[in-house]
């Protein structure tokens, strides 16, 4: 049996180790569960292991909002204390304080 812990949390601002967008965490995956397409999808001399936390976040960078599943691998913490202006943030978080998002709701 696979056992893993996520090393980020739900309502956690993260940022991508390579590509310019941060998010907040509002789901893990203890491992991949996208599809084999999506997998295939990204450059095989970076596709990240899927034996792994992945992360659902709401995202943002210079240009859009969108929602991003990204490998524990490839994210850090973000300490800027800056808040994410996603516009779905409101409906699942309440607000941003001491650099997190606290749940609206508990989850499963």
């Amino acid at each position: 049996m696979l056992k893993t812990r996520a090393k980020y949390h739900l309502g956690q601002v993260v940022r991508h180790k390579k590509h310019p967008f941060r998010g907040v965490v509002f789901d893990v995956d203890p491992e991949f569960s996208n599809t084999e397409e999506w997998y295939l999808s990204i450059p095989e001399d970076s596709r990240p292991r899927k034996e792994q936390p992945y992360y659902h976040l709401l995202a943002e960078n210079d240009q859009s909002y969108y929602v991003a599943y990204v490998s524990e691998q490839n994210l850090v913490a973000d300490y800027s204390g800056e808040p994410v202006d996603h516009p779905d943030i409101p409906d699942m978080f309440g607000p941003f304080t001491d650099g997190t998002y606290p749940l609206h709701f508990h989850m499963n």
